[in-house]
């Protein structure tokens, strides 16, 4: 809509689109009775926590972990010394399946936690990996441990002798690299061909992957030392 003025400019009012009185709900923000206003007077609902039985009375949890070929025979040696933690501590029930080649755990009305599965899941993953037992057994003991896997060539795309100087790198001679990082950041590496599995805490895992990784890109190991002095004081000056 144009209004003509007296100096011979139309003035133009704006044209906003207003909203149809159709379309738009009026809400009364005084009205209390809605199903959308919570009573603060009322008491909120207590819900007690479910029992054991009917918690596992329809849920069997399993859990199965293929087992590669060259792994069987440590399995085999090692095999009591996995069975007694899972099934006298966890109270779960573990196999290892002939036909398949897997180890197959599941839960059992004597399970007390239902979490407990993946514990041992956890547990029996990382000794396929290659860690010893007894630092494995650390996965069930305490909450805060993980595993972090990757390979070199995800760090950068090495081939042929550079990608075996890059693992000699890392291990060291006779393994002093490695040991040095481990004690440092205490952490367990393992190095399976390209792969590089390392078991830890989120802190000093992410300090042990930098390490590993400045060695991947082609740092000195005598840089790295240098480095791991300086965090081996800040972690003592933390505790």
């Amino acid at each position: 809509m144009s209004v003509q003025t007296d100096s011979g400019f139309k003035e133009v009012k704006s044209r906003k689109r207003t909203a149809k009185l159709m379309d738009v709900e009026v809400v009364d923000t005084n009205e209390t009775t809605g199903p959308e206003v919570m009573d603060i007077s009322k008491p909120l609902p207590d819900f007690k926590p479910i029992s054991e039985d009917k918690l596992q009375a329809n849920s069997l949890e399993f859990r199965k972990i293929a087992v590669p070929s060259h792994r069987y025979t440590p399995l085999k040696e090692n095999w009591m010394k996995i069975f007694t933690p899972i099934v006298e501590h966890l109270k779960l029930q573990i196999r290892f399946n002939l036909k398949s080649r897997v180890v197959e755990i599941r839960t059992c009305k004597d399970t007390p936690d239902i979490s407990s599965i993946q514990k041992a899941a956890d547990f029996v993953k990382a000794f396929i990996l290659g860690f010893e037992v007894e630092d494995a057994l650390a996965l069930i003991r305490l909450d805060e441990l993980f595993i972090e896997s990757f390979e070199v060539r995800d760090v950068k795309p090495l081939k042929g002798d550079h990608l075996s100087r890059a693992i000699g790198r890392i291990a060291g001679k006779g393994g002093r690299t490695k040991f040095t990082i481990e004690n440092v950041t205490r952490t367990r590496i393992v190095l399976a061909d390209s792969k590089i599995h390392i078991l830890g805490s989120y802190q000093n895992t992410r300090a042990a992957r930098t390490a590993v990784c400045n060695l991947i890109l082609g740092s000195p190991p005598s840089k790295v030392y240098g480095s791991m002095r300086q965090l081996a004081a800040r972690l003592s000056e933390r505790f």
